[in-house]
């Protein structure tokens, strides 16, 4: 499976963006999927995650209520909507297979990497 990430750009505070992530493969419908950040300086870290079939989502408590994660299975597509960003959002966005269906919010957890987008929220 291959990842492909888009949808970054720079917007400003209080302003929304939306990220996709588009699968190659057959198996993407198997694995729950995953979101995360890297700001400059900072480690990677876990944003939001999605079951394989979409039933349980998570989040990082920094983004609660204010991203919301989703899946098309159809489309081999993960979503993340971002509302409300803040300048503290800034940062390359990845996302990722996990190794199970189920979610695990570390990034032990999850493998297959895309190339990341990077997102900048001016204030």
């Amino acid at each position: 499976v291959q990842l492909q990430a888009s949808g970054g750009g720079l917007v400003q505070a209080g302003g929304s963006l939306r990220l996709s992530c588009a699968a190659s493969g057959r198996t993407f419908s198997s694995y729950a999927m995953g979101w995360f950040r890297q700001a400059p300086g900072k480690e990677r870290e876990f944003v939001a995650g999605i079951s394989w079939s979409g039933g349980k989502t998570y989040y990082a408590d920094s983004v609660k209520g204010r991203f919301t994660i989703s899946r098309d299975n159809a489309k081999n597509t993960v979503y993340l909507q971002m509302n409300s960003l803040k300048p503290e959002d800034t940062a390359v966005y990845y996302c990722a297979q996990g190794l199970t269906g189920t979610v695990v919010a570390g990034e032990r957890y999850f493998e297959r990497w895309g190339q990341g987008t990077l997102v900048t929220v001016s204030s």
